[in-house]
């Protein structure tokens, strides 16, 4: 047992390698080994800020303990200086947070912590439980009691029942019982865990810093921290890294992976490596792809949505020629607006967050290049200010193929009902946005694009072709196909 008044750092060896709130797309992050952990966890969330902007947390083990602190808000709100103090250790994990279910509060911040068998445990979850309502009827029908809406606390109440056989039974008898996307972060008082589901829907990566370890949603906290990158964790591992190393324990049958390809479209930052991919040069490449489809439009310039098309347009100007231009200056002073909470905020961020140059944009012929129109109303509020800039003609080309189907492993559309394209054409959707034209890459060049094809693809394409390769029960198919309440917890 560590000395708990005088940290100490133990240095790792070299080993084997409700209703729930659900549907998040989070940042995720730990390290163990590290004096300073709790600052480095600031900065890895801190590179991780695009994946969630309602909240934040870390959590911290010395060994004996775990402490923590969390609260809505943008990384740099949350922390500072004197707060990170507080937090001391030598094992932490962080995470950022949005929700889509309305249940924006403090109790649903992670990391989540819980106090059992006179031991500390902290968990920060990336995705959603497809089997999260079922597991919690029963667990409450059992005596459970819940003090959030979180499917994470659900893995925490089946992760407790079978502590009595030793963590590693506990955590293989918790993950065969859920079902869905997760990658998690994990610490005891004296170890650091991670973990991928045996799909492998959301990414997270292993990195080392001098004689530390790191585990990251995306390769960008590495980088910013000055950890070099190791590798994936694979499908269905489960890493567990204390004073004696590091071993990997693979519990699941190996299956086909199921890589969310909306993180090579949306999610993840330009500069990140998922899924052994760089994310900037396969949206460049994506652009490239949807020049080549659609070579017959002709515009005087070509410009992005910044900032999700940028990377979309520098391939589609690159294969078109046409002249690339920013048509639209972004106040880099106002958060992403897919990922807030209220289509209020929504569209009061798209007038405040984007403003046309109309002296470039009047009497020309425009090719607007996005990622992807999933509710349609802000595309249409953008395409509307370029019209009253003086655009003559505006074209859009989006850099994958229609959203029809909502995502129940943690993507912010999940009822069928958001999806602009679930109920509409392509032609109706461009009359209902005001453009004189819209094209849609095709499933086969966004495949290529990601350097696959359609018989041989790691991806999940559920979104697009509605072929879901985890399935759920009807009370969750329900909720996506029906709608849901946003202002319920």
């Amino acid at each position: 047992m560590p000395d708990c008044g005088n940290l100490k750092i133990p240095g790792p060896s070299t080993g084997s390698i409700f209703v729930p709130s659900r549907r998040e797309e989070c940042g995720i992050f730990g390290i163990y080994g590290h004096e300073d952990a709790a600052k480095l966890a600031y900065f890895g969330l801190y590179a991780l800020q695009h994946r969630g902007q309602e909240s934040a947390g870390i959590a911290v083990a010395d060994g004996c303990r775990i402490v923590d602190y969390k609260h809505m808000g943008l990384v740099n709100d949350v922390f500072n200086e004197e707060r990170l103090k507080t937090l001391r250790g030598y094992i932490s994990v962080g995470h950022v947070r949005y929700s889509t279910t309305g249940a924006s509060l403090v109790a649903n911040a992670q990391p989540f912590v819980v106090f059992h068998g006179n031991n500390h445990y902290a968990i920060a979850h990336n995705g959603n439980l497809v089997n999260a309502v079922a597991l919690r009827q029963d667990l409450e029908r059992q005596g459970a009691i819940f003090r959030s809406t979180m499917d994470t606390e659900i893995f925490m109440h089946l992760l407790a029942r079978n502590l009595i056989y030793g963590l590693e039974e506990a955590l293989i008898s918790a993950l065969t019982q859920v079902q869905g996307a997760y990658s998690l972060t994990m610490c005891t008082k004296d170890a650091l865990i991670g973990v991928r589901d045996p799909n492998g829907f959301r990414p997270l990566c292993l990195g080392e810093l001098n004689d530390s370890y790191v585990l990251a949603s995306e390769t960008c906290a590495l980088d910013l921290i000055e950890a070099t990158y190791i590798r994936d964790l694979e499908p269905g591992e489960v890493l567990i890294i204390d004073d004696n190393g590091m071993r990997s324990l693979f519990p699941f049958p190996k299956r086909r992976p199921s890589y969310c390809i909306f993180e090579f479209i949306y999610f993840a930052r330009p500069d990140s490596n998922i899924f052994g991919q760089n994310v900037y040069m396969c949206r460049k490449k994506l652009g490239g792809l949807l020049a080549q489809e659609n070579s017959s439009i002709k515009a005087d310039l070509l410009m992005p949505f910044p900032d999700s098309g940028n990377y979309a347009a520098l391939g589609f100007a690159e294969l078109s020629h046409v002249p690339l231009e920013i048509g639209i200056i972004r106040n880099h002073y106002v958060g992403r607006t897919f990922i807030q909470p209220s289509q209020a905020m929504r569209d009061f961020s798209v007038r405040v967050k984007l403003n046309p140059v109309r002296e470039l944009l009047r009497d020309k012929s425009v090719i607007l290049v996005e990622d992807s129109i999933i509710r349609g109303t802000t595309t249409r509020t953008r395409i509307k200010s370029l019209r009253q800039a003086g655009a003559k003609e505006v074209h859009m080309m989006v850099s994958c193929p229609p959203h029809r189907f909502p995502c129940p492993y943690g993507i912010d559309f999940s009822t069928k009902g958001e999806l602009i394209a679930a109920s509409h054409s392509v032609e109706q959707i461009r009359d209902f946005i005001g453009l004189d034209s819209l094209n849609y890459l095709s499933l086969d060049g966004l495949l290529e694009g990601a350097g696959a094809t359609r018989d041989n693809h790691p991806f999940c394409l559920a979104c697009f072709d509605g072929k879901y390769p985890v399935q759920f029960k009807e009370e969750v198919r329900k909720n996506c196909f029906e709608g849901r309440n946003r202002k319920s917890a």
